[in-house]
């Protein structure tokens, strides 16, 4: 065995569950009308997960936050994007996505995982690795909100290496990108994928890591979602997030690897798909006014220094 592999499974299914309490509880404080349902599933084979659907609040329009530790045979269309034999794998996560009703109140994702390999025949741990991030898609731009959301990731990141934000910021930048629109889903924030140990860094550092993100998530977004939802907003506000909605809905269809993963891996289709909006408009050839707020933010869809704007 690579002596830098260590399965660290059970210690990340216990965070996972764990995280998922804790944002559900700072949501739903903020909520205030609405409380999450909860649904626990089995997967047919091996693992399950609980999914935390909130919906039709005051403040939350609606959103989810999931957890899952599945597991066994590799399909073959992984097998092929990993380059690897038939193999077993496992793998555990929490994912969320939170719409509000306010426009002026920003959508949320985040997503923390870890994966292992397996040997298929000697149960061998061949390979492990982590993954994740938190980013911003406001609907109308507030500059203060856009450096708090980077500050606090900046700080989680510093605690384990200085380079770690200006490395994952550039990543999230490039991930979260409508190639087909050329422009940014949202604002930004961090995405790691594939971090490895190493003979410098164990799975343990690496779990630490994770895990001070994760926690961070709600310093990071509950006090933008305080600020902002109880400003009084129009119908034209409020079309112009559908629009916006539309093309998160794209990226997260087309583009996005977790939502490509679970639907390849015959993964909980209610729950992958719980990403998406509940009002959601595509107008054709929709152009905002120049010099507009909406026209503001379009603009400011590319990737920005936000900690020294």
């Amino acid at each position: 065995m690579n002596d830098q592999l260590k399965s660290i499974k059970l210690q990340f299914s216990q965070y996972v569950s764990d995280v998922q309490q804790h944002i559900c509880d700072e949501l739903e404080a903020v909520e205030g009308t609405q409380q999450f349902l909860i649904e626990d599933w089995d997967r047919e084979g091996f693992g399950g997960g609980s999914t935390r659907i909130i919906a039709d609040g005051e403040v939350i329009e609606k959103g989810g936050v999931n957890v899952s530790a599945v597991g066994g045979p590799l399909p073959e269309a992984m097998q092929k994007k990993f380059e690897v034999p038939e193999s077993e794998f496992f793998a555990t996560g929490v994912s969320l996505v939170i719409h509000p009703r306010n426009p002026f109140a920003p959508t949320v994702h985040a997503n923390y995982r870890y994966f292992e390999l397996f040997d298929k025949e000697t149960g061998e741990l061949k390979d492990q690795w982590f993954g994740g991030g938190a980013d911003l898609t406001p609907y109308y731009l507030f500059p203060e909100d856009a450096k708090h959301f980077h500050k606090v990731h900046k700080e989680a990141c510093d605690r384990f290496d200085p380079e770690y934000y200006p490395t994952f910021k550039a990543e999230c930048d490039a991930y979260f990108y409508n190639h087909h629109r050329e422009e940014a889903r949202g604002i930004g924030g961090l995405f790691f994928d594939y971090q490895r140990p190493n003979e410098n860094r164990t799975a343990e550092y690496f779990f630490k890591f994770a895990k001070t993100c994760g926690f961070a998530f709600t310093d990071a977004y509950i006090p933008i979602l305080k600020k902002r939802k109880d400003i009084e907003y129009t119908e034209e506000h409020r079309k112009w997030q559908e629009i916006r909605r539309g093309r998160y809905v794209e990226f997260n269809l087309i583009h996005d690897r977790g939502t490509l993963f679970g639907l390849k891996t015959k993964g909980r289709i209610e729950s992958i798909l719980m990403s998406l909006p509940p009002q959601v408009r595509w107008v054709y050839d929709h152009q905002p006014e120049p010099g507009s707020p909406e026209a503001k933010l379009v603009e400011h869809l590319k990737p920005i220094d936000w900690i020294n704007y």
